[in-house]
């Protein structure tokens, strides 16, 4: 774990919720890695906190499955392993091509403007290799199109993956040396859209989503040689 780690004060919500907002950003970020212990006791001194509020905040991070109690050790930061990549990116890449087929039909040209300001947003962070940003814009991105669907339940349902599909887009997007081929796969699915060409955005967008299933299964099997 860094010294880096840091508590973002925020006046307007209680400092147990600050502190767990805190510790879920370091787990999604890397700071915190699979595997790695929370001692109560050091990430308190670490966040200048007591340890109730790091105790409540562990709680509610294994609701979430970002952290496991393990017999005899304690808390630790969640694994990631083959089955977790697999189902989750199973789901996502069936909630992503149903997203898309419903913006094919109903994105708002004032939508569609959007999302290729942000696909030119993204292209730029990904030009100069600023990995925030394009983390960012690629959250961004996929968000316009869902929202696009105005429908309510796919929303909802892609939010409660929300925390688990952005650990696993941060490990990609981190690892990647080159990031051309995320930026011409937006730049066709803007293109599909905006021609409303179903079979077209459905097809590019699965594929954006079993590359990404690939690389990270990848990523994983080389760190755990």
């Amino acid at each position: 774990m860094e010294d880096k780690l840091k508590v973002n004060l925020n006046e307007y919500l209680p400092l147990r919720d600050v502190v767990f907002n805190s510790l879920r950003e370091a787990i999604l970020k890397g700071e915190l890695v699979a595997g790695e212990r929370l001692m109560e006791k050091q990430l308190a001194e670490r966040m200048g906190v007591s340890r109730t509020p790091i105790r409540e905040a562990i709680r509610k991070l294994e609701l979430e499955g970002l952290v496991v109690m393990v017999p005899r050790k304690g808390a630790e930061v969640a694994r990631i392993t083959h089955k977790d990549v697999k189902d989750v990116l199973e789901v996502r890449a069936a909630l992503e091509e149903l997203a898309v087929k419903i913006a094919c039909e109903k994105m708002s040209e004032e939508s569609l403007i959007n999302l290729k300001e942000t696909s030119e947003e993204f292209a730029n962070a990904c030009k100069v290799k600023n990995i925030d940003d394009v983390i960012k814009k690629d959250v961004e991105f996929h968000d316009i199109i869902f929202s696009s669907t105005k429908n309510d339940k796919l929303i909802q349902i892609i939010n409660n993956l929300r925390e688990q599909i952005y650990r696993y887009r941060v490990e990609y997007i981190r690892k990647l040396a080159d990031y051309d081929m995320l930026v011409k796969e937006h730049a066709l699915i803007v293109q599909s859209i905006e021609d409303r060409d179903v079979e077209e955005a459905r097809k590019i967008t699965l594929q954006h989503i079993v590359n990404q299933e690939i690389a990270v299964i990848e990523i994983f099997d080389k760190r755990n040689k």
